[in-house]
């Protein structure tokens, strides 16, 4: 007999989603696996969202994926926005719909695709924080400052920061970072990006001379059997969390005086930007942040007001 998969349900007491239903959503996720190549977060959150969603047809009595139709979609995202739920988990979750049925109509378990006609929920264009230049330059020097040679953490942290500003890689990218992902003589990282990606991005003098420092004087004191290729390791010898990197970065812009409180993605957000206040143009930022579209990098980037109006000053007759 088919394995069945438990859903929670906020009305009912949880039951197993019926055999076909329950073959459809692993059927998806052996998809998304094999052929998408999404991480394992997005694999996660996609699954949950499939599975949310066929839990709420069950609950309307349709039993078998040909019984998923557009008023199932609409009201299984109507009853979460009800309930407050944020526009950008409601965006997620009617695309991990639309990839379903699309997946399903494919696969030819219904025969046509209700998801066609889904309408995603507006998100907005809110932007994360960002640096100034100088707010920049006083975070790696703070980083610097505790960048001791009798202290391997305090010298990855500084060879971190000055990757992920001088980049502006994600920092999933950053730990996958092995040692031979480094080449110094060209200046460049080859990096890993979403759905298995590799692309090539270059990084500055500052970066190179922190991560070289940290492969001669840090990272062998916390070299492991364990540690493998990996460039940046944790306290424990193993390939650097995520987390371990936030924490840094949190930890290090609290001597900021007046900086925002920012992630990793905040330093990510500011390289594209400082870029683009130097001149560079958009479609060369696409390509360092790894965007598949122009259209994303218009939104995780935008160009200071002082660019702004120096360009207006030297471009308009009448200003």
């Amino acid at each position: 007999m088919p394995d069945t998969v438990a859903c929670v349900s906020s009305v009912d007491v949880p039951q197993p989603l019926p055999a076909g239903l329950a073959d459809a959503l692993d059927g998806w996720t052996r998809h998304l696996r094999s052929e998408r190549a999404v991480s394992s977060h997005s694999l996660r959150a996609y699954r949950g969202d499939v599975a949310g969603l066929l839990e709420h047809a069950r609950r309307m009595g349709r039993n078998r994926v040909a019984d998923i139709d557009l008023l199932v979609l609409r009201s299984w995202l109507a009853g979460q926005a009800s309930r407050g739920m944020a526009r950008t988990t409601l965006a997620r979750r009617a695309a991990a719909a639309r990839g379903f049925t699309a997946w399903a109509c494919r696969e030819g378990l219904a025969a046509s695709d209700p998801g066609a006609l889904l309408a995603t929920p507006r998100t907005g264009r809110s932007l994360p924080g960002v640096l100034r230049r100088d707010e920049a330059d006083a975070l790696l020097h703070v980083a610097g400052l505790a960048a001791d040679d009798e202290d391997p953490v305090g010298l990855r942290d500084l060879a971190v920061l000055e990757v992920l500003y001088a980049s502006g890689i994600r920092v999933g990218e950053l730990c996958g970072l092995d040692r031979d992902d480094v080449d110094l003589s060209r200046r460049v990282l080859r990096v890993l990006g979403k759905g298995s990606k590799e692309r090539t991005v270059p990084v500055g003098v500052p970066a190179l001379r922190a991560v070289d420092r940290w492969l001669e004087d840090g990272r062998p004191s916390l070299a492991t059997d364990d540690s493998g290729p990996a460039l940046f390791l944790g306290s424990r010898g193993r390939r650097v969390d995520p987390r371990t990197v936030r924490r840094a970065v949190h930890d290090l812009l609290a001597h900021v005086p007046g900086a925002p409180d920012l992630g990793p993605h905040g330093l990510r957000h500011s390289a594209a930007t400082h870029l683009l206040e130097g001149g560079a143009d958009l479609r060369s930022v696409q390509e360092l942040l790894g965007h598949a579209t122009l259209a994303t990098t218009q939104i995780y980037t935008h160009v200071s007001v002082d660019r702004l109006r120096a360009t207006y000053d030297q471009a308009h007759p009448r200003a």
